[in-house]
Formats: C-alpha cells, structure tokens, sequence
C-alpha cells in the first residue's frame, strides 16, 4: 500500500514576509488562536494576512491585532469582522516573558507565520528588534552574494 498524499489545500501556511525583513527575531512562541468558525474556513481557504499584524498585551493577556482574515465567501449574518482582535492562547510563564520584554522596551512582538497543525490553528510569534536601514541593506548584500554564489556553483556542475 502506498503513503496517502497530502492535500495540499488541507495544510494552509500564511507568511509575514515584511517581519524578516524589518525585524531582527529574537525568540519565537507558538501560540493558539480564538478564533469563530467562519475564520476557520477562511483561513483553510488562504484567505488572511498577517503583514500588518502586531501582538499587544492587555491586561496580562496578549491579542493579535491588525490581522486580515476574510469574511468567509459562504457564511451569513453571523460572519465575523476581517479586522476583528484576535486573543492569543499561551502559558501564564511564556505570557510573563513576553509582558517583561515589551516593558522593557525596543522589542514588539509580531507574528511570523499562521499554520494549521492537525486541526488547529496556531500562529508562530515572535519577540522581535527593529532593523535599522543599514541592517536592511546588509541583509540584501549578503543575500545577493550568496545568490551569485549559488549561481557559481550550480554553472561549475
């Protein structure tokens, strides 16, 4: 008997492409999300972004704001709002590291990525530093000689 294939809709991975580049990640958490069923079916579909989003803690619990998840194409008037804020499920000793980092100041808290592991949804966050714009431009140097690099190896074969 063969390996059942994967169905690729089934395992729905939305990126923040913007954290890698402005941010500098220090720690990273994984963390649940309370979410209604239509953000559920919405999500499984691809259809939310997290490049804007940013955590907050509020009265010793954190909350995802600024994360878009689409109203689903077939829900009804109980449909949820795209921007509504979101809380995020933690340990009480992950959620007091993270209270005393952002008091600390200089660090945000911004989410990496929204996955689906078996059938929950989780959100990889991270505890994150400013780059500052010459960070940035070394970050592109550096990724564009280890492209000409790769090229160089790949036109030697």
């Amino acid at each position: 008997m063969s390996a059942q294939k994967k169905d690729s809709a089934r395992y729905t991975e939305i990126r923040n492409a913007k954290a890698l580049r402005d941010y500098t990640v220090d720690e990273r958490f994984e963390a649940g999300i309370a979410l209604r069923g239509t953000e559920v079916k919405s999500i499984r579909a691809g259809k939310a972004q997290i490049s804007d989003a940013f955590g907050r803690l509020e009265q010793g619990e954190l909350w995802l704001h600024n994360a878009h998840i689409e109203q689903y194409a077939f829900g009804n008037i109980n449909n949820h709002d795209a921007r509504r804020i979101r809380k995020l499920l933690l340990h009480a000793h992950q959620i007091r590291k993270i209270a005393m980092a952002l008091q600390a100041g200089g660090r945000a808290l911004v989410p990496l990525r929204m996955y689906f592991k078996e059938a929950l949804v989780k959100v990889e966050v991270a505890l994150c530093t400013g780059k500052k714009l010459f960070d940035k431009r070394e970050t592109l140097k550096k990724k564009a000689l280890q492209r000409d690099d790769d090229k160089a190896v790949k036109t030697r074969r």
